[in-house]
């Protein structure tokens, strides 16, 4: 994962939905600095984070990742996307246990 990718893209994806980062940052539970740590790819969205995030801008969590919209919509891809999503679900319930 670049981070200068993925922040680039969070934020083209953002503006897209006409958005401030104040707006993606409440939505998200985050505050706005953080989003524009994550967009200027000086820190990258903590795992939890990766499926609401990519549920507000509209890709998917590989996408994301990529820091690109994939052209192809494969069964493949979408398959790929819900194990991520469904791997991601259990690290919180992890992280959450050990806090």
């Amino acid at each position: 994962m670049d981070n200068q990718k993925t922040g680039y893209f969070i934020a083209k994806l953002r503006k897209a939905r006409q958005m401030t980062q104040k707006d993606l940052a409440t939505r998200l539970h985050v505050t706005d600095k953080a989003v524009s740590k994550w967009e200027r790819g000086l820190s990258l969205p903590s795992v939890d984070l990766l499926a609401p995030l990519s549920r507000e801008l509209g890709v998917s969590v590989m996408e994301l990742l990529d820091g690109q919209r994939r052209e192809e919509a494969s069964i493949d891809l979408q398959t790929a996307n819900h194990i991520l999503e469904e791997t991601i679900r259990r690290l919180e319930k992890i992280v959450r246990r050990k806090r």
